[in-house]
């Protein structure tokens, strides 16, 4: 049979129609497509796919059963080492990953692996009506913070081992960043609600409103009786850049603006958060969080969204994907752009004060690549009177997160790096703290729900290997 040299194309909404809902983009192979796609699998003996994996998913054996038709067999593959894969299908960067491993891909594109494992997953969801087998206790307890990729993925895999695991979630849905900084026409709610619920059938207990370092602090986990505990809090501090304007009504940051619009439904008329919604917005970032800030601002109503990135569209670190549905959808790259100023004026009764004012531009510089830095990119160097006025009234800042200082200030023998990350050691995520393991953001800042999850898997492994020594 003839190899297809390029990947089955992903059925989407039209990008007119779509760029004014909040309904899922992409829709998901059917059957037969799906099927197609798996039968471009060479099943490598080497199986170099694997080993791009952060999670490690026997990928050629769970395709080859979507070319047996044994659907719940391949989810039965997945779900032994992904706790999350409908999530994983639609927002891991596989073509830097998996894909980018696999063996047909060295001459034509490589197997469409998120795809198929998303396809997986949903007709799983869609159809499975049974109980998971639910593994006896072992008598122990571990407590884990933060309901996101890593601690989802820690808690239920010590849960299939026998462990009474109990999630802490400081805001009122279990979730975390899957749920307040993903929109939901990329990551439909309901899947992370599934996915949740599958754990809970495990026996994991998930506690919501409990803000660990003020409700209750790591120490006083111990002294409730867990003996272990994994820290995957994420990193939601967020960044600004510190130019004149920061202040002004109409500035957000990316974390705050995608939590009112995912978390809160600042888009509904009968919200009790509502969001600005302008009619020009600039987003200052590159990366996939600025592409859903934008996505999500046009969705809200604007007629114009900028993207403002400081290098060219080759530097641009977002997926390939996200980009191409933002440039179909008519989001606009100002690259090789820098802010300088933030522009607003101010209420007739406040005009000496500014933090009272509102948007009305922001000042850009053109920029050109320079010499390469130490990650290997090319820095960006402003170009000296080449500023203009974007003319803008609202702009959301997506440059980068870090973690939340809540839980070092709160805990004793805990240490962290400059940046405020976690430290632990690489191979297990044990931290300083004797029984106190983290992984994903709270570690490495913002970075990928796959390798948020490959900590989540790490620590779970290493937490085992303790307490079965108790």
């Amino acid at each position: 049979m003839a190899i297809v040299p390029k990947k089955h194309e992903m059925p989407v909404q039209d990008p007119k129609e779509r760029g004014r809902n909040f309904k899922e983009v992409a829709l998901g192979y059917p059957i037969e497509l799906a099927v197609e796609e798996a039968n471009r699998c060479l099943n490598c003996k080497n199986r170099p796919c694997v080993e791009g994996c952060p999670v490690n998913i026997s990928i050629p054996e769970f395709i080859m059963k979507i070319k047996e038709r044994d659907f719940e067999g391949a989810y039965s593959i997945i779900s032994e080492s992904s706790s999350l894969p409908a999530v994983c299908g639609r927002v891991c960067p596989q073509e830097s990953q998996c894909e980018s491993k696999c063996t047909l891909g060295i001459k034509f594109e490589p197997v469409g692996i998120g795809r198929l494992e998303r396809f997986v997953a949903d007709y799983h969801n869609e159809n499975f009506k049974g109980n998971v087998e639910v593994p006896p206790l072992n008598g122990h307890k571990v407590a884990v913070v933060g309901s996101g990729p890593s601690g989802l993925t820690c808690a239920g895999d010590l849960a299939k081992k026998g462990y009474k695991v109990t999630i802490f979630e400081a805001l009122h849905l279990a979730g975390g960043v899957l749920v307040y900084g993903i929109p939901e026409f990329r990551l439909p709610k309901s899947i992370v609600k599934k996915e949740v619920e599958t754990l809970k059938q495990y026996g994991v207990d998930v506690e919501t409103n409990v803000v660990i370092g003020k409700t209750l602090t790591i120490d006083e986990l111990f002294e409730d009786g867990y003996e272990a505990v994994f820290i995957g809090s994420g990193a939601g501090l967020p960044r600004f850049m510190g130019i004149p304007g920061e202040s002004l009504k109409g500035v957000y940051s990316a974390n705050e603006f995608l939590t009112r619009a995912n978390l809160m439904k600042a888009y509904s008329s009968d919200t009790q958060t509502p969001i600005m919604k302008a009619k020009n917005v600039a987003v200052v970032g590159g990366g996939n969080v600025a592409m859903d800030a934008a996505r999500t601002a046009l969705r809200l109503g604007a007629e114009h969204v900028y993207i403002v990135y400081r290098r060219s569209m080759q530097e641009l670190p977002a997926r390939k994907e996200e980009v191409e549905h933002a440039e179909e959808e008519g989001i606009q790259f100002e690259l090789l752009r820098n802010p300088v100023e933030i522009l607003g004026y101010h209420n007739e009764n406040d005009k000496k004060d500014p933090k009272n004012g509102f948007v009305t531009g922001m000042v850009v510089r053109k920029c050109e690549l320079g010499e390469p830095d130490e990650q290997g990119r090319r820095r960006p160097v402003e170009i000296e009177g080449s500023e203009y006025v974007l003319p803008v009234d609202c702009v959301i800042m997506s440059i980068g997160t870090s973690p939340n200082p809540l839980i070092k200030n709160t805990t004793l023998g805990l240490e962290v790096n400059r940046h405020g990350g976690i430290i632990v050691e690489e191979a297990t995520g044990k931290t300083s703290k004797d029984g106190v393991y983290a992984g994903g953001d709270a570690v490495t800042g913002a970075a990928t729900v796959i390798l948020a999850m490959g900590a989540g898997k790490t620590a779970a492994k290493a937490i085992d290997e303790y307490l079965s020594k108790k």
